[in-house]
């Protein structure tokens, strides 16, 4: 029998349990009819029609008929609707939970509110908790990666990375947690890592017959900083990449610049300070005492005291290319025609494309109005980081302009070329995944006489047939990565103040919710 009753507030629904319908007990599962009596239980189920809904409905307590069994008297359970010291239906319950693995706490109370569920973080954060995770399967392909947890502290993750689902995470990244967890779960046969001697320790204390991979990004990315080391130590040779400039040009773009840096107010104040404290030094004043008379900074006149003319002092790097650089020739000769209006020549720039500010057109006629040329850009030499990116880019990527300054480079500098060849046979034993000439490549590292490449040369020689397996299997940590930026996600999400239990909850979890719905087959439309 079932009724229903609506109004503005709520829409309840109340029913009863049929009488002399056999029921199994909820101990042994024997079926019984011999009704005990009857009590009131209320639901409360996903709105409808924008209502909340409530159930009242009513069960029987029945005996256990089974003289074995523990229990006397139980309650019937109606399926799909009710569930054992539960008040919501197994439908609102399931999306309880799923919310709390999507939006945590705060963030699903609150879309549960939307929904017409009154429900608090706490409850929400409750209910997750108490969802069990899947049972685990040792993978026979195991990734192993860290992550930052807080500040100065890490977790260790680990991914099954055939079906690319995480499996656990805890705190800490040692090496005696992650053997004991290769004890606990026997059957790994390969385990990708990065160059981490921690985690190769662990793998090999836990999984001694585990093939142990190293990641080919992770190599990659410690060559690269090695570059990057090497061409900061040789940041001298950078302005040689740089196209040769004419003596006619570098003098008139010094005198330009000289004229530009009297005429400013930097300029003036500039020399000032310079004829100051080199007529004190001169008296073989010390730097502080020159400092504290001044009421400058001690590196401050020592700048000063070291430059031999002021415009060293005044010197800045050559500006940047802006979006006006096409239009300069253009500005010089309406200048010249005899049009000095900003104003005007934004407007002119406008209908011929331009699309920057009218403060930029300003700045640029600016020397023209005190009689100097307009500042032409002027290319700036390749940072240390710039000159590792060409050097480790790939050849059929590098573009005109690193194809013309990369040669000039390396020419100029010895080591600079060194560290390129022996870039580049890295990277053929990676694109043809042939790990024969690993050793003579790592011989030649550690003999290059380059302090970054020699220690690197080290680090891989004691992991060397990792580093054979990471060239030669396509086995790698890019499924780790890709999990260790969900994790880092979910940590956001609930501004980083979750624990290392509820982190993991939610991480697993909505991996497999992930799966769940995205194999869940579509209905097409008819």
């Amino acid at each position: 029998m079932v009724s229903v009753e609506v109004s503005d507030a709520v829409v309840a629904v109340r029913a009863r349990t049929r009488s002399g319908e056999p029921a199994g007990c909820t101990e042994c599962g024997q079926l019984s009819e011999w009704c005990h009596s009857r009590y009131a239980r209320r639901l409360v189920d996903v709105t409808l029609a924008g209502h909340p809904l409530r159930i009242d409905l009513s069960v029987r307590r029945l005996y256990c008929e089974n003289m074995t069994c523990p229990k006397t008297t139980f309650a019937e359970q109606v399926p799909g609707l009710t569930v054992r010291y539960q008040r919501r239906t197994p439908r609102l319950q399931r999306l309880v939970e799923d919310i709390g693995v999507v939006l945590a706490g705060r963030g699903g109370s609150r879309m549960l509110r939307i929904l017409d569920i009154r429900l608090s973080r706490v409850a929400v954060l409750s209910q997750l908790m108490r969802v069990s995770l899947p049972s685990l399967v040792t993978p026979r392909v195991l990734g192993v990666d860290d992550f930052a947890l807080r500040s100065g502290t890490y977790g260790t993750l680990l991914v099954d990375a055939t079906t690319r689902l995480p499996l656990t995470i805890w705190e800490g990244r040692d090496a005696e947690q992650l053997g004991r967890w290769l004890r606990e779960h026997p059957g790994v046969e390969v385990a990708c890592r990065d160059g981490s001697l921690t985690y190769r320790q662990g793998i090999t204390a836990g999984a001694p017959k585990a093939v142990q991979v190293s990641d080919r990004f992770h190599l990659w990315q410690g060559l690269s900083r090695r570059v990057q080391d090497i061409a900061s130590a040789h940041s001298g040779c950078l302005p040689a990449a740089l196209p040769p400039v004419s003596e006619d040009d570098h003098l008139l773009a010094e005198e330009s610049t000289e004229n530009a840096a009297v005429s400013s107010r930097a300029g003036r104040h500039a020399q000032r300070l310079f004829e100051a404290v080199q007529a004190l030094t001169r008296t073989g004043r010390s730097h502080s005492s020159v400092a504290r008379e001044l009421g400058l900074d001690r590196r401050t006149v020592g700048k000063y005291a070291r430059a031999r003319t002021w415009q060293e002092v005044m010197r800045r790097p050559p500006r940047k290319p802006s979006t006006l650089d096409p239009y300069l020739d253009y500005l010089r000769q309406r200048w010249d025609e005899g049009q000095h209006s900003a104003k005007i020549l934004h407007e002119e720039l406008q209908t011929k494309g331009y699309l920057g500010h009218y403060q930029r057109v300003k700045m640029a006629v600016a020397p023209l109005r005190r009689s100097l040329p307009i500042d032409e850009p002027r290319e700036r030499p390749p940072s240390p980081r710039e000159a590792a990116r060409w050097i480790t880019i790939h050849p059929h990527r590098r573009g005109p302009h690193i194809n013309e300054r990369l040669p000039r480079l390396l020419e100029h500098c010895p080591e600079l070329k060194l560290t390129h060849d022996l870039v580049r046979r890295f990277a053929t034993m990676v694109d043809n995944q042939d790990a024969a000439p690993l050793p003579g490549w790592l011989s030649d590292l550690a003999q290059s006489g380059l302090a970054p490449l020699t220690g690197l040369a080290g680090a891989l020689h004691e992991d060397r047939h990792a580093v054979a397996q990471g060239i030669t299997t396509p086995y790698n940590s890019g499924v780790n990565e890709g999990r260790i930026t969900d994790v880092k996600l979910q940590k956001r999400i609930m501004a980083g103040r979750a624990g290392v239990s509820l982190l993991r909850h939610r991480v697993v979890l909505i991996a497999h919710l992930r799966r769940r719905y995205t194999d869940r087959p579509t209905v097409a439309p008819r």
